[in-house]
């Protein structure tokens, strides 16, 4: 049967993916042909049963002239879901008239965007550029204090979109910050756990509470202390000396919270002078003193880390590299490069998001953290087929279908079905082009 052959309602019905809840999106049509045919199950969730894909492009090595590495291979197979694993990847069938056929799309981990904010946005609503600014991040506080309330009373579907968003760009996953403060308490958090769990079977979250309005600046204390007991798994944080007026008494009291209750740490860190240094310097610290902390501390932004001198930057990303903390950059651009490949030389761990996409403090997300490892790629020359292929683990939380050796490391059996299907050829023209996204699968469902 192919895509001439049949209607989007037989397509529904025929593939089994038409049960409640779900959305398929149009551009799913043009990403597989379904072959698959069989009894109509209308309550079938794909990962309950097994399916096959076959003609799908999965990389196996690299190709080499002397010592550089001048092309990836790839090959064709056929990939088996079940129970939203992968239980097997054999040779390619491409006769098996019960698959769904992948049309040789290259299979790609599912990308995650790593910092977002989906409480607080306007996407999925009327456009709106940003306002000019004044008064800095405190006079952004003053202005969110007066817009939050009616932003609160459509949070939930606006998150919706933004969830959906992500997903045609392939992400199956986000760490969300979360405002906590004062003005909305704790509504925005509960709108948006309404959304998340509108989407719970296609998409997957991690929520950091966030004091946008400061810990103390704002008493968010009260909040913060009944938040952490909502099923959120980090404790976040604004730029400590500049909002708080106190490095060491926000960072002992985020710590604290962290390590009573079990959570992990993402702060905000904006300032890039002498505060923000030490602000850096004190966390470190404080994860050296608690163990516990190591691989659960980040610090997104820390946009100190590019006004350093390069000997202070080697210093610093060695210490963060030794203590487990990781750096969650939106890959800055202008007069502020973030020093991404000396924080890699140090084994810190580098993860990337959108942000903002369409909100009160910009408008210049795409949704799409492909693109963020295309910009990271380019601002650092990383233009061989070697260093593109590495620039994609940006956009998948560090997963990368090769070794750098070139060995398969990705997909194995066991594996989350957790897969994006992209019209490229291999990782390096999918980061360089930015390639186009045309399926989305999420714990086998397909979700777009």
């Amino acid at each position: 049967m192919h895509r001439s052959d049949i209607s989007r309602k037989d397509f529904l019905k025929k593939s089994g993916l038409g049960f409640a809840g779900m959305a398929i999106a149009p551009g799913l049509l043009n990403a597989m042909d379904i072959s698959a045919q069989g009894p109509v199950d209308r309550e079938h969730k794909l990962g309950s049963k097994d399916f096959t894909l076959k003609n799908v492009r999965l990389e196996t090595g690299f190709e080499y002239e002397g010592d550089e590495v001048i092309h990836t291979k790839t090959a064709l197979f056929s990939v088996v879901v079940s129970e939203g694993k992968i239980k097997s990847i054999s040779a390619n069938s491409p006769n098996d008239a019960m698959a769904y056929d992948a049309k040789g799309l290259l299979m790609l981990p599912a990308f995650k965007d790593m910092h977002i904010h989906l409480d607080k946005t306007f996407y999925g609503g009327q456009w709106q550029a940003t306002r000019r600014r004044t008064g800095g991040v405190k006079g952004m506080i003053a202005l969110e204090q007066q817009i939050l309330p009616q932003m609160l009373q459509s949070s939930t579907a606006h998150a919706e979109k933004l969830i959906e968003l992500l997903q045609s760009k392939g992400s199956s996953f986000a760490r969300s910050h979360v405002n906590i403060e004062p003005t909305s308490k704790l509504e925005s958090l509960k709108n948006l756990q309404k959304a998340l769990e509108n989407k719970k079977d296609s998409f997957g979250a991690e929520l950091v509470a966030f004091p946008q309005h400061g810990v103390f600046y704002t008493d968010s204390v009260p909040y913060l202390k009944d938040a952490v007991q909502m099923g959120i798994d980090f404790i976040g944080g604004l730029d400590p000396y500049s909002i708080d007026g106190s490095i060491e008494k926000t960072i002992d009291f985020t710590v604290q919270l962290a390590l009573d209750h079990g959570k992990g740490i993402d702060i905000h860190l904006h300032e890039s002078g002498e505060s923000g240094l030490k602000t850096v310097e004190y966390l470190i610290k404080k994860v050296n003193e608690n163990p516990a902390l190591k691989g659960k501390t980040y610090i997104s932004h820390c946009f100190v880390l590019g006004k350093l001198e390069k000997t202070k930057q080697e210093e610093i990303a060695e210490q963060l590299g030794a203590a487990n903390m990781g750096i969650v950059s939106t890959i800055p651009f202008g007069g502020l490069i973030m020093p991404i490949p000396v924080l890699y030389k140090h084994n810190v761990t580098v993860l990337t998001g959108n942000d903002s996409i369409i909100d009160h403090w910009n408008t210049w997300g795409s949704g799409s953290v492909l693109q963020k490892a295309n910009l990271m790629a380019q601002l650092y020359g990383y233009s061989t087929e070697f260093l593109l292929s590495r620039s994609l683990k940006l956009a998948t939380a560090n997963v990368l279908p090769l070794d750098d050796k070139g060995v398969q490391q990705w997909p194995k059996a066991g594996d989350v079905a957790d897969v994006v299907l992209v019209e490229a050829s291999c990782s390096a023209e999918a980061v360089s082009r930015i390639s186009p996204v045309k399926s989305l699968i999420t714990k086998g469902r397909v979700v777009f």
